[in-house]
């Protein structure tokens, strides 16, 4: 395990490095420039001159970015240009906000799919097999933030029975709490629900068709017996790939999703600082969802050799 762990944690040095050179140059090729958003309309050129040599975003690219690398290396995000706070600061106070929805709509997504996605497999070209493909294709060509705008018209404005957008504390409110919580989380929970349902038919389908089911059903096991014992335990490994991927995505989902809804995540936080040019705040966003994604992957990975131990003995005991 140790040595299996250390392998996957050196293979991420390269990952991380490309990826700062990535985000580093996709974010300097944004348009406009910060030093006049700092300075602001009624700001000479001196003045912008000023701000420009005081941030440094005078120096030559490749300076810039080996300074911004030093600076990563340490754990120094630097300071936002628009908020004047330490980066790290404003990103990991929204992160959990992120994580949480991320988190709720992947149940929600689960909680649909995999049912629906069960009983389309076992029930392959009957009614319920028809009705989950239909749900889930149009669950896929639906735009998320079509999907919450049109939540909002209709069980905000038209209905009035949960709030448009924002956040309520769990403090101040357990029931504005999960009303709020309600919308963006069937939103981006929307379109997981929908690949779970075709995931989780698929690997059904294929797990009913081999050789050991048929000899289940000849020794006399149950309908029941052969589903969870068979059937599902067989069909997890392409569940939880699935699972792993939606989680990443809904994440980064989330940069949408947050922003219809106004959550206080760091979807909206990197919307508003791209909008700002606030170079170093898109920066450290983005570095620390490519470090959620790798640690997400090393998850999947450890999880596949806790379900399926000829995972596990392939990586030599890990």
């Amino acid at each position: 395990m140790a040595a299996y762990l250390l392998r996957r944690l050196m293979q991420w040095i390269p990952v991380l490095l490309l990826s700062s050179v990535i985000v580093f140059a996709v974010v300097r090729a944004m348009p406009g420039d910060p030093a006049e958003l700092i300075a602001g309309p009624d700001a000479t050129r001196q003045d912008v001159q000023h701000i420009r040599a005081a941030y440094g975003l005078g120096r030559p690219l490749p300076v810039q970015y080996a300074a911004w690398l030093g600076h990563m290396l340490r754990g120094d995000f630097g300071v936002s240009y628009i908020y004047h706070r330490d980066n790290s600061e404003l990103i990991f106070s929204r992160l959990p906000f992120s994580l949480l929805l991320a988190a709720t709509a992947l149940l929600a997504a689960l909680a649909v799919g995999v049912p629906l996605g069960l009983a389309a497999g076992l029930g392959q070209g009957k009614a319920i097999d028809w009705l989950a493909s239909l749900l889930s294709s149009l669950a896929v060509a639906t735009p998320n933030f079509w999907f919450g705008m049109l939540a909002i018209l209709l069980f905000a404005v038209t209905l009035g029975w949960l709030p448009p957008g924002g956040f309520v504390s769990a403090d101040d409110s357990v029931a504005g709490f999960l009303r709020a919580l309600v919308l963006p989380t069937l939103t981006l929970g929307l379109h997981g629900a929908a690949v779970l349902i075709r995931s989780t038919r698929g690997a059904v389908i294929d797990t009913l068709g081999e050789g050991y089911i048929r000899t289940a059903r000849a020794k006399g096991l149950g309908r029941g017996q052969i589903i969870y014992w068979h059937v599902l335990r067989n069909s997890l490994l392409p569940i939880v790939t699935m699972t792993g991927i939606l989680l990443g995505r809904m994440l980064g989902g989330a940069v949408v999703i947050e922003s219809v809804f106004a959550w206080p995540g760091i979807g909206r936080l990197l919307v508003q600082s791209i909008i700002n040019r606030d170079y170093g705040m898109v920066q450290g966003i983005l570095i620390v969802l490519v470090l959620f994604f790798l640690v997400l992957n090393l998850a999947v990975d450890l999880l596949y050799g806790a379900i399926d131990p000829r995972i596990r003995l392939a990586r030599g005991g890990a």
